[in-house]
């Protein structure tokens, strides 16, 4: 597998056969026959900065994962849930193992609620969290809207507290992450918690990531929030976002907010730009304030 691999080659890998469908934008347009991983970025148009180095390493993990007889990828709905809506067909969490104990992140992608854009802004993520021994997953959801976006989100954190004694991950202190749609989600279920949007009563997350989004909602029971937005943001302008975190500041909330100079939107992790880095700050940020009771 390298730069020049065609995207249909790798989607139909027996490794990666239960989710392959998945890996790859197909809601704004599909690849074509002939795209290679390097030529990724017009299935992601409201991306920038995709790395093709990053995509190679985050395809080459979930290969070696399974081909090592680990299990990546986990269905979030039963047989007849997905059956009585065919869209949950195409939900999931893919899971990025650290170390046994740590708490979980959860990574949702963005894409306007159009596309999902999980091969650059939460699989490169969740990898990363994992390396630094932190528990990690991706979230593929539902873009009927951004309620259903929401269920899912809710039903997945439900399901990995059911789960946790098969992922080896405290239910204590975890952290929701999201760039520009998927911030939303994360901010939402931050906001209101699991139940709110049909998922069981459980505790809200020690913390909410953010990257680049327009979302201004917020309440005096948010969890610790970072937030992050490039300068030349013109989908998310980044007055929106500091405005929402001076408010939950002004409620005593703990915050963190940076603004990257000249980056535009959806730049994922930044490597090689201003904003390379970020993410272990926000790492940082959440495991300061993990505080949350055991679940």
């Amino acid at each position: 597998m390298n730069a020049n691999t065609r995207v249909a080659e790798v989607v139909s890998y027996p490794e990666f056969a239960p989710f392959g469908r998945l890996l790859f934008p197909y809601g704004y347009r599909g690849p074509d026959s002939g795209m290679t991983l390097a030529g990724i970025a017009p299935l992601l148009p409201w991306h920038s900065f995709i790395n093709v180095g990053t995509t190679l390493d985050v395809l080459g993990y979930m290969r070696d994962t399974v081909r090592g007889g680990g299990k990546l990828f986990y269905d979030i709905y039963s047989r007849s849930e997905m059956e009585s809506c065919p869209g949950k067909r195409d939900t999931g969490l893919f899971f990025f193992k650290g170390k046994p104990g740590a708490p979980f992140a959860i990574v949702c992608a963005g894409g306007g609620f159009v596309y999902v854009g999980s091969i650059h802004e939460s699989f490169p993520h969740a990898l990363h969290l994992s390396r630094r021994g932190l528990n990690a997953f991706a979230l593929h959801y539902r873009t009927d809207s951004a309620n259903a976006a929401c269920e899912d989100l809710a039903r997945a954190i439900g399901f990995i507290f059911a789960h946790a004694g098969e992922f080896g991950t405290a239910t204590s202190g975890y952290s929701l992450w999201g760039g520009s749609a998927g911030a939303r989600m994360a901010a939402y279920l931050g906001s209101y918690g699991p139940a709110a949007f049909g998922g069981p009563e459980l505790p809200g997350p020690a913390a909410v990531i953010m990257q680049y989004t327009g979302h201004s909602d917020c309440t005096a029971g948010d969890p610790p929030t970072y937030a992050c937005v490039g300068e030349r943001d013109y989908i998310a302008n980044w007055r929106v976002m500091a405005r929402r975190i001076e408010r939950l500041d002004a409620m005593g909330i703990p915050t963190e907010f940076h603004l990257f100079r000249g980056l535009p939107h959806g730049f994922g992790l930044g490597l090689g730009t201003a904003a390379e880095g970020w993410i272990d700050g926000a790492a940082d940020f959440w495991l300061a304030n993990i505080s949350a009771p055991e679940g």
